[in-house]
């Protein structure tokens, strides 16, 4: 069978060309899989392109007969006899490259090629696509490179056209002209496993407008061409293709030299587990065979692990040599000590030196969280939100990728140490703008007591700054009230008119781990998924409380019921909660959702939950699997918000010895 390079396989060679040979074999470990359901799902991706072709009601679709090439470039030609035509997902093939464009417009000779993104752009910026000095935006880059690909294979098909290619994007500067216009297009897995679309309207009419727009693109794709920006290494456009489809074609690994930015982020690591189960680590085949790796180095720490390391300074060491902890100093971290807390370069030779002595000890500035927990009042509360960003806006007046809250949940502790699951909150009904109501049943949860509140990183104050500006822009008859509230518990993020510091401001509990406490059983990450296992390892007061049932230890739960135990450990280790829990989807662990999911745009972490919050929103299922999905989601919460208790009760353990 002919091995073809296409688009998405162009954009992978351009990330690294070693991708090539192990992308789609079975037998390699993949952290990013590739899924078109799930990623529909958590993208919304699927919605776009469906309103996208809303702006052409004559285009002709091409489906089904997805990986019969020859047949699709002939069907394609056939529809290209038209003088005039509309083509969804036109095929093209040209020696072993083949692709398939979005939209394809055709007037005579005159073409105009539309690249559909679930990405939004800003009319305004000047600079989306090219920076200042010049050169190609990170984040555009492999976008822009997809489209002069296309471009270069349809003109060696029809070298007599004359072809504008665009971007058709979110644009932030619309807003939505109907409410749930995002309802408008369903999604679906057929019996063949295929991903279904059910449009409920057929035309921009009908709805009075679009929040989508065009960008011309041909000046970039004209340098790309002239070899201004080049593709890889020193290669431009068409000798990258040529050499990525050799190497393809001929199923032959392309032996690209290793580096620290494209190997650090390699989704063909294969974990310890896997390599147990029979995996193999394309990783490791590319160390193996271009530095004489073996189990021995493999098994040492590399620099790429430590936390936070500054991405100038990481690629210098790698060029200087310096792959392993063993191989650092501290003036390769430029060590800078900050008073009473830990900086970050003290953070990360603190990971360096445990690690490469085996030193398992946690590091604790004792005196120093004493003085910040003493300044905490109680009852505390512990919460923490799970949202959305869709590109297609829930409301009318709504602009693509407005942020959506739609779940909480709240713990709270007395100074007596009593742990008590207190409120909650989610809202998974299609079509529903939360936000407002959302900040209602906080400001009721959080007004019962005068104690501090924690969150886990920026996310929550982010959140409550994008819906003080909702809430400026709307009707709703409390709202100043519910502006008051948020910011009685927040801060300003400077990205409006207003600045304020509420009273009771959301104490971040990952800046007060950052700050004071290092376990070497976080690796290089301060995340609560790292930080809550490395607390219950050291602790065996936890360990010993949360191996017992929750009617026992008198702890209150809204979603488990009272036989539930928390903690199991095996081979002497404590296994992380989380891992207690059910995945959300069978196929896909939490990690491997959040590895797909951390490519789209805001998106860092919870690609599980947005998943999932997708499902319920843009697909028809029977009602138990929905109320089991909203189940799912309630439980995922209800830990996060107890990992903070947890974190907590070490604290006070710590500083009170």
């Amino acid at each position: 069978m002919s091995r073809f390079l296409t688009k998405s396989r162009f954009k992978q060679a351009l990330e690294c060309p070693n991708k090539l040979f192990y992308t789609k074999k079975e037998e390699y470990a993949n952290s990013k899989l590739e899924d078109p359901f799930l990623e529909a799902l958590a993208q919304g991706g699927f919605q776009v392109e469906e309103l996208a072709r809303l702006h052409y009601p004559d285009g002709i679709l091409i489906e089904n007969n997805d990986w019969k090439y020859e047949l699709l470039a002939a069907q394609t030609e056939e529809l290209l006899r038209q003088e005039n035509v509309v083509i969804f997902e036109a095929a093209f093939k040209f020696e072993a490259l083949f692709i398939r464009t979005d939209i394809l417009v055709k007037r005579g000779n005159e073409i105009e090629l539309i690249e559909v993104k679930a990405k939004s752009f800003d009319p305004e910026d000047e600079n989306l696509l090219v920076g200042k000095r010049g050169g190609l935006n990170g984040s555009w880059k492999l976008y822009l490179f997809d489209v002069a690909f296309q471009k270069y294979v349809i003109q060696k098909c029809h070298p007599e056209w004359k072809i504008k290619s665009y971007l058709m994007l979110a644009d932030k500067s619309k807003e939505s002209p109907i409410e749930g216009l995002n309802q408008l297009f369903r999604i679906s897995k057929t019996a063949e496993n295929r991903t279904g679309i059910t449009k409920k309207m057929n035309s921009l009419d009908e709805i009075g407008g679009s929040v989508l727009g065009k960008i011309n693109i041909d000046k970039i794709l004209d340098e790309i061409e002239a070899g201004k920006h080049l593709c890889y290494e020193n290669l431009n456009l068409e000798q990258s293709i040529k050499i990525f489809s050799e190497h393809y074609a001929a199923d032959k690994l392309f032996n690209s030299p290793v580096s620290y930015s494209n190997c650090k982020g390699c989704e063909f690591q294969a974990t310890e587990e896997e390599l147990a189960a029979g995996k193999k680590s394309g990783f490791r085949e590319c160390w193996s065979s271009q530095m004489g790796w073996t189990e021995k180095e493999f098994a040492n720490p590399v620099i790429w692990e430590i936390w936070k390391l500054h991405y100038l300074k990481g690629p210098k060491l790698f060029k200087d040599g310096k792959y392993f902890f063993q191989d650092l100093n501290e003036d390769d971290i430029g060590v800078r000590p900050e008073a009473g807390k830990l900086s970050p370069s003290e953070r990360q030779w603190i990971q360096v030196e445990k690690t490469r002595t085996g030193d398992s000890e946690p590091h604790i500035l004792k005196e120093e969280l004493r003085q910040e927990m003493s300044n905490w009042k109680y009852p505390l509360n512990f919460i923490d939100f799970e949202t959305s960003a869709t590109a297609l806006p829930f409301n009318r007046g709504r602009r693509p990728y407005e942020q959506v809250a739609f779940q909480f949940s709240h713990h709270t502790v007395d100074e007596a140490g009593n742990v008590k699951h207190e409120s909650e909150y989610i809202d998974f009904e299609p079509g529903n703008f939360p936000n407002f109501q959302f900040v209602r049943e906080l400001k009721k949860a959080l007004e019962k007591n005068n104690g501090s509140i924690f969150k886990y990183a920026a996310h929550e104050n982010t959140i409550l700054n994008v819906i003080f500006q909702q809430l400026k822009e709307s009707n709703e008859p409390d709202k100043e009230e519910l502006q008051e509230f948020i910011k009685s518990i927040s801060h300003s993020t400077g990205n409006g008119p207003e600045e304020w510091c509420g009273e009771r401001d959301m104490i971040d509990l990952c800046e007060v781990v950052k700050h004071y406490y290092y376990d070497p059983h976080m690796g290089g990450s301060n995340s609560i998924k790292a930080v809550l296992p490395a607390v219950l390892n050291s602790s065996k007061h936890l360990q010993q409380k949360y191996s017992m049932p929750l009617q026992e230890i008198d702890l209150s739960s809204m979603n488990f019921d009272s036989g539930h135990v928390w903690l199991q450990i095996e081979n002497g280790k404590v296994l992380s909660p989380y891992k207690m829990l059910p995945p959300l989807f069978a196929d896909w662990t939490e990690e491997q959702l959040d590895a797909t999911v951390s490519g789209m745009q805001d998106i860092a972490d919870g690609g599980a939950a947005l998943t999932a919050y997708g499902k319920l929103q843009y697909t028809d299922m029977p009602e138990e699997e929905r109320l089991a999905i909203k189940q799912s989601l309630l439980k995922y919460c209800e830990l996060d918000t107890l990992a903070m208790v947890m974190i907590w009760e070490y604290f006070r353990e710590v500083v009170s010895l």
